[in-house]
């Protein structure tokens, strides 16, 4: 037996004293509730200390950019919604800024202020949903359950505008399909109202908890220049201590007219990524305060999208009615809209990082090359790195932090 050669995964060595220490393998996902997503990590296991892990991607993988180049350019939004659908119209948009970049378009700026508004109500929705899932992994699942109501409330809102909730597919190139309705004013005013409140009580439950502070302090640290070199962006590189912000740094839809504070943390670390969230959340609501403030003092009260009729559908009594509308709803239906030729890079502040869209056009009904710049693809790739050396536990909870969306990751 003492010549029996062992399979390479069986792996062993020597520790002092001559004993043999054996190493153990361990396959965490792709279905398992922990991961939070349908992906794999194969562990390999000292005892409860992670020595290395490898990451396996692809269990959902729907080839989202090769649908989208066989589509003309406004069937694309449906298909961003299933990036990262916890903040899906801040995908969405991003699309549809990405195609006026291309055309020229040039929106309103009571268009831009409505995307304002829905872009950092997604941004909150998602924000909501990490840092709840945060808690539950450190075994507090109260903070879920009731943070958990103010999700729902934006979806509400979400309702009223599109009549969807998760997948939005919100907003139009040029703007909105339909203005938002006296219902959604209400909605909108009464969850900024409330909200903070909410949020307050939320953080009494985790922040100064010392058993929250405990597992989340210390825990998935990362280094500045380690999270550049890999490309990270958003929440998981505003911990580290980098300013940088999309909004801010290259700004879109009238975001220069804000003011507002990049929260950043120092350690990069679980509860660095926790409290930036936090803190993002309280600057989307004074976002949306002061855009609901510019709205006001806006003379146009009516536009809700661009003049732009080879893109925007026109109303049904115009189609039933008139010879040019019926035209144009007929062009815009079967993607025979005119697109330039050309290439351009576009990109948003996701609520999980830079969330990029880069498109090739030959002038043609559907792109010619489409690629999305997934911010979850890109610093997912830092994971065995942030989890190497510590304990299994904490594994789990460094990726929940991390907010790892599996339909962004496997686009």
């Amino acid at each position: 037996m003492s010549n029996l050669v062992k399979p390479d995964y069986w792996k062993h060595d020597l520790v002092p004293g001559g004993e043999q220490k054996e190493l153990n393998t361990l396959n965490l996902g792709p279905t398992h509730p922990a991961t939070h997503g349908i992906f794999q990590n194969v562990l390999t296991l000292d005892g409860e200390v992670i020595q290395g892990t490898e990451q396996t991607i692809g269990y959902i993988h729907r080839a989202f950019e090769k649908l989208a180049e066989r589509r003309p350019f406004y069937q694309i939004a449906t298909i961003t919604d299933r990036l990262n659908y916890c903040s899906s119209p801040i995908n969405n948009m991003g699309w549809h800024m990405t195609v006026e970049k291309l055309c020229g378009i040039e929106l309103p700026k009571r268009v831009e202020y409505m995307r304002v508004i829905a872009m950092e109500l997604a941004r909150i929705a998602d924000h909501v949903v990490c840092n709840s899932v945060i808690g539950v992994d450190t075994g507090a699942l109260t903070g879920f359950t009731y943070i958990y109501q103010q999700r729902e409330k934006i979806y509400d809102i979400y309702e009223e505008i599109c009549g969807a909730r998760l997948t939005t597919n919100m907003g139009r190139i040029g703007g909105f399909e339909r203005d938002f309705s006296p219902k959604c004013w209400e909605l909108i005013r009464a969850f900024v109202k409330q909200f903070p409140a909410a949020l307050q009580e939320f953080d009494n439950l985790l922040v100064r908890n010392r058993i929250f502070m405990d597992r989340t302090i210390n825990c998935g640290s990362f280094p500045a220049d380690r999270a550049l070199a890999y490309g990270f962006t958003g929440p998981n590189l505003r911990a580290c201590g980098v300013d940088y912000d999309v909004r801010v740094a290259d700004p879109y839809s009238g975001y220069q007219d804000f003011d507002f504070i990049i929260p950043v943390g120092q350690n990069g670390d679980t509860y660095d990524r926790f409290m930036v969230r936090d803190q993002e959340m309280k600057e989307s609501i004074s976002i949306i305060k002061q855009a609901l403030d510019k709205l006001d003092k806006l003379s146009d009260k009516k536009s809700f999208t661009a003049d732009v009729p080879a893109w925007v559908l026109p109303p049904k009594e115009e189609v039933y009615n008139q010879m040019e509308a019926l035209i144009w709803h007929f062009k815009i239906v079967m993607g025979e809209a005119a697109v330039p030729i050309g290439e351009v890079y576009h990109c948003v502040e996701g609520a999980n990082g830079e969330l990029g869209f880069y498109l090739v056009s030959d002038g043609g009904r559907t792109p010619a090359r489409l690629h999305f710049r997934r911010p979850c693809y890109i610093y997912y790739q830092a994971y065995p790195e942030m989890i190497k050396g510590t304990m299994l536990s904490d594994a789990i909870l460094t990726m929940s932090s991390m907010n790892v969306i599996a339909g962004e990751l496997d686009a």
